[in-house]
């Protein structure tokens, strides 16, 4: 191998040679890492999976609105109930072969520990699926810039099952918004 020098032999050209050494290192690195990852390339297990030919099973699950207004009256889907006509239910629910699902609404004035005696009865009956149903919130479209319901904040004396509205309800109608009239476009506080 030839090296250049600063003399003003014959000799002082410049290099010519490749310098193989960096390329010997690099090919060795690759075959090294060839080697050791090829066996776990091909190390597969072959399976044949079964087709599944039967339709699935549809969720029957069943399910009770359990609702609470805000003086702490107890509703059974929809039916007015005590506290000890409560623990019968969940008592004869509990016993069921399948157990169903609670959905508990409680109104935001409802007391926690109301909501929690409800709660530990239904679990001492052996009813631990209990789901929370909410509302959306209301003052957040209204901050968003209106929308239908935004001044439907009137509690119902008794819980009702939640209903989509429909597009022939007036509510739902933009002329019916808060935020379709001028005034409440423009930021202005209509007058009453």
């Amino acid at each position: 191998m030839a090296f250049g020098s600063f003399g003003q032999d014959e000799r002082s050209a410049p290099m010519s040679d490749i310098n193989m050494t960096p390329l010997i290192d690099v090919m060795l690195v690759l075959l090294v890492i060839f080697i050791i990852t090829a066996p776990l390339l091909t190390h597969a297990v072959k399976l044949d999976l079964p087709r599944a030919t039967a339709a699935s099973a549809p969720d029957t699950a069943q399910t009770v609105a359990l609702s609470i207004d805000a003086s702490g009256q107890l509703f059974w889907n929809r039916d007015p109930l005590s506290e000890a006509q409560l623990r019968s239910r969940f008592a004869a629910a509990g016993k069921q072969a399948s157990v169903p699902e609670i959905h508990l609404r409680a109104d935001r004035a409802t007391r926690y520990e109301t909501i929690a005696r409800v709660m530990a009865d239904a679990q001492r009956a052996g009813l631990s699926r209990i789901g929370f149903v909410t509302l959306p919130d209301v003052d957040q479209k209204e901050d968003e810039g209106g929308g239908a319901g935004a001044a439907a904040s009137v509690t119902p004396a008794a819980p009702a099952a939640p209903v989509a509205p429909s597009a022939a309800t007036p509510a739902a109608t933009p002329a019916a918004t808060p935020a379709a009239t001028p005034a409440a476009a423009s930021g202005a506080i209509p007058r009453q």
